[in-house]
């Protein structure tokens, strides 16, 4: 068994994320529209036993690859899947910000945010 990639670990970094739901697409389930580029990290593993997600906030067109800082990470405490917060590198973007674009998704879930200190 694979042992999942501690999400703390990617706080600041430079990772590219790979899109499975560019902006303006619909969840194949759920029906909703995806208002930012939402993709994963290949090669890793979350608490889910998937690869680990990113929101990437700042692109305002459908992407298929973005890389960028990993500027926060969203907590589910209610979930086994963290999710990353990824902008453009020299755009860190407010709890506010966050909570507003990935509400669409998180609403569902009870979370946290977690920065570096």
């Amino acid at each position: 068994m694979t042992t999942p990639t501690s999400s703390n670990t990617f706080l600041g970094k430079i990772v590219t994320v790979k899109m499975d739901r560019p902006l303006g697409t619909k969840h194949p389930k759920f029906g909703f529209t995806y208002p930012v580029n939402y993709g994963f990290i290949p090669n890793t593993i979350s608490g889910d036993g998937e690869e680990l997600d990113a929101y990437v906030i700042g692109p305002t067109i459908p992407l298929d690859t973005f890389t960028g800082r990993v500027y926060a990470i969203i907590h589910r405490t209610d979930d086994n899947d963290d999710k990353l917060v990824v902008a453009p590198d020299g755009q860190n973007p407010s709890d506010q910000d966050i909570e507003e674009k990935t509400n669409f998704q998180e609403q569902w879930f009870k979370h946290i945010i977690i920065r570096q200190k």
